[in-house]
Parts: C-alpha cells; sequence; structure tokens
C-alpha cells in the first residue's frame, strides 16, 4: 500500500488539487509539507490530532513536515460560522504561540517550527494591498464558503482578509522552505486554496505546489468529535487529565471507533484490522475501545501518564485507592464529585458530595452499612472525617455502595 493509499484508507484524504501530482510527491517521500496551528487559546484540543497524526505519519514516510503556529493569524482569526472572534492581545497570541509550539514538539520533534509573526508583521499596510492584495478579485473572496456562511450576519473586513494572510503563508513558506504541499481540515480548504492560486500568480503555471484537506471528524451520529459533557477536551493535562482522555476513548461508541482508530493512531492496516476482528466477537469486552484510549494517552502524554490513568481507573473500578500516589488522586479528583472541607460528619459529606440527597438517605446508606470510607465500612452517624484519615493529609474516598464514589479534599 501507497502512502497515498493509506492516507485514503485513513480518511486523510476529502479535496486534492491535483491528484496526480499529489500521488507523486506523496509517493515519492521526502517532500516538504506543512500544517497551520493557530493560537486562539492555551492549549490544542483532541480535535487536532486528526492533523498530528497525518504529520507524523507523513514523517514516518520520509517526508519534512513544517509546522507554522499562526501568531498573525492569531491575531486576525479565521471567520467562525456564527461570529466575529474576541480579539487576542499581541502578548496573548505570542504567548500561546509559544506554548502550542511546545505541545507540538512533543509529537514531532525533528519538525522545522515557524511563526508566520516572523514575516506578516513585516508587511506594511501599502505593500500588502498591492503585491497581495491585487492578486485577488472580491467575487473570489466572496465565493469562499467560510465567507459566505457570514454574509447574512456580517463579518468584518479582518476576518475577510484572514483567506489573503494564510496564503502569503504559503507562498513564503513555499519560497523559503520548498513546501509544496498544505493540509489541513476541510473547513480551511478555502484558505488553502487561496495559497495554491497566490503562488500560482506568482511562480507561474508550472509551480509543483498541492493542496489537500481533510473530513473534519464528528461521531457516528454527527455530533462534534472532542466535546465531554465538561466541554472541549485539551491536550494540556492541567486543563485535561490524562484519567478523563482515556475515559473519553473509553467509551467511544462501537460505532465510531473503526473511524477513531484510523484517524487518531498511528497503529498500521493491520493491526486495526486484526483489533476489530477481535472486538466483533467479544463487544462487551471492549478491546478496541481500551486500544483506542491508550494509544491516544500514550501518544499525547506519554507511557508514564498512560500508566497512572490506568491505575486511576482499576481503583475506581475496584474500590481500592491505597496505592495510588499522590500524582494520580490529583487525577482521580478530576473525574469525581469532590468538595473542600474541614473535619467533616459523614451524613453532612455525604449530602455535600450529592452521594445522598438528603441527611435522611445518607442515614439510611450508613445504616445499611454501604458507605465506606478509605476502604473502612462506616456504621456510625457520628462518624468524623478528619485530615488524619487522609490519603497525603489531603484526599479522603467516601464510597456509597459498589459503584458511587466522591472526594473529600481535607484543608
Amino acid at each position: 500500500m501507497t502512502l497515498y493509499e493509506e492516507l485514503k484508507w485513513r480518511g486523510f484524504i476529502k479535496d486534492v488539487s491535483n491528484e496526480e501530482k499529489a500521488m507523486a510527491l506523496l509517493n515519492a517521500g521526502s517532500t516538504s509539507f506543512y500544517c497551520g496551528f493557530d493560537p486562539t487559546g492555551l492549549s490544542l484540543t483532541v480535535g487536532h490530532l486528526v492533523q498530528i497524526v497525518r504529520i507524523m505519519l507523513l514523517a514516518q514516510h520520509g517526508h519534512k513536515p513544517v509546522v507554522l503556529v499562526g501568531g498573525a493569524t492569531g491575531l486576525i482569526g479565521d471567520p467562525r460560522q456564527t461570529s466575529e472572534r474576541k480579539l487576542l492581545t499581541l502578548e496573548e497570541s505570542l504567548a500561546n504561540a509559544e506554548r502550542i509550539k511546545t505541545q507540538l514538539s512533543h509529537f514531532q520533534k525533528d519538525a522545522v517550527f515557524v511563526n508566520n509573526y516572523d514575516w506578516i508583521s513585516k508587511i506594511d499596510m501599502i505593500s500588502f494591498l498591492r503585491d497581495f492584495g491585487k492578486s485577488f478579485n472580491i467575487n473570489y473572496m466572496l465565493a469562499k464558503e467560510t465567507v459566505q456562511a457570514r454574509l447574512e450576519t456580517g463579518i468584518s473586513f479582518t476576518e475577510f482578509s484572514y483567506m489573503l494572510i494564510q496564503a502569503i503563508d504559503w507562498l513564503h513558506l513555499y519560497q523559503h522552505h520548498d513546501c509544496k504541499i498544505q493540509f489541513g481540515g476541510s473547513d480551511q480548504w478555502g484558505n488553502i486554496t487561496t495559497g495554491l492560486e497566490l503562488i500560482r500568480k506568482t511562480v507561474g503555471d508550472q509551480h509543483n505546489a498541492v493542496a489537500m484537506s481533510s473530513p473534519l471528524l464528528l461521531k457516528a451520529d454527527g455530533t462534534k468529535f472532542g466535546k465531554s459533557e465538561s466541554g472541549a477536551l485539551w491536550l494540556d493535562e492541567a486543563l485535561t487529565s490524562p484519567y478523563e482522555l482515556y475515559q473519553y476513548f473509553l467509551n467511544t461508541s462501537d460505532d465510531d471507533i473503526l473511524t477513531y482508530l484510523k484517524m487518531l493512531t498511528l497503529l498500521s492496516k493491520d493491526d486495526i484490522e486484526a483489533l476489530m476482528v477481535e472486538q466483533s466477537k467479544a463487544p462487551e469486552l471492549r478491546v478496541a475501545q481500551k486500544r483506542l484510549a491508550a494509544e491516544v494517552v500514550e501518544l499525547v502524554h506519554g507511557a508514564v501518564k498512560l500508566q497512572n490513568a490506568l491505575n486511576v481507573t482499576e481503583s475506581l473500578f475496584s474500590g481500592e485507592f491505597s496505592k495510588l500516589s499522590l500524582e494520580e488522586l490529583d487525577m482521580a479528583k478530576r473525574g469525581l464529585e469532590s468538595i473542600e472541607t474541614g473535619e467533616i460528619n459523614i451524613l453532612d459529606a455525604l449530602v455535600e458530595t450529592k452521594l445522598a440527597q438528603s441527611k435522611r438517605e445518607a442515614r439510611e446508606f450508613v445504616k445499611n452499612g454501604a458507605v465506606m470510607v478509605n476502604e473502612t465500612k462506616v456504621t456510625d452517624f457520628e462518624f468524623l472525617i478528619t485530615k488524619q484519615q487522609a490519603y497525603f493529609d489531603k484526599y479522603v474516598i467516601i464510597k456509597r455502595g459498589k459503584k458511587k464514589f466522591a472526594l473529600a479534599i481535607i484543608l
């Protein structure tokens, strides 16, 4: 299977400007390509893993990744479907760009990292209008899908001009880094092809640049991938813990599992197909979900953090927490209802952690022997939770029944 065939099998190709040229470049190896990430937040999300895995896959086949972090485009904002973005300050954009560069370097250390602020900031307004704005007529720009979606509600000239800045990026990288391929999500197709047009008008029709996009990753039911009940899933463990990431993918539906294995892991075609055969024989064991969750967490956070997430998962299943490290208890906190408290009566603790709806119900649970504190059964209504009982002088695990847990953080 050639690289191009593998990209198609994995679902990484939606749009391509010239398939014959794309196949030749990708299958030959040693081609410079680029993908851009705007620093609109403090971290990338799991949705960005589609492009990150594709970068890694191409690099494995000998291609040369150039990863662009948009310190300049982050100041402008790619047009959203609904309304204008809140503009970042220069300090925010550049600080976010540095954080995201560090995050991306974890995945592909030998990539060339560039920040488009380094060249966009040097273009004065007259040069921008004469040298680049003159290359595109308004009708061409209005026809772009991202612009069309905003015509009814309105779009500022700032966001309208975003595609020109991204076009300048590709021209710059084509001329200075020999970047022949640009790829991104299908929502970026209009911006990517604008860059291709600028290269054509600058270099001529004999250029060897190719534009490619991948489908946006959605769940089988059409809802957005990468959203949990608590909001976006981040690649920064301070915002989304490895345990939370593991649980998200562990709960992947059977309808989505094959797509996610193809697009979010580097497992081979043979490994994925063998895994799906095993899954079909005993779907209740969720072997494919467990492998997916493990692959994603290890890719994002490494083997040690994956083991931490597995330890927390096992403890929440077995009810045994005494072997967890402080770091793992910190991780468990993100998956449990918790309260911060001083010394507290067990009945009050059950109500405040929502393990019981009332003190009356809490008494019933204690009376029936359904309550444990740090693996010790509680039978006394006057039982006090204190710092002396806490793991690492901080955490007390409260269990109600077989599967209901909460955390008291003792101050």
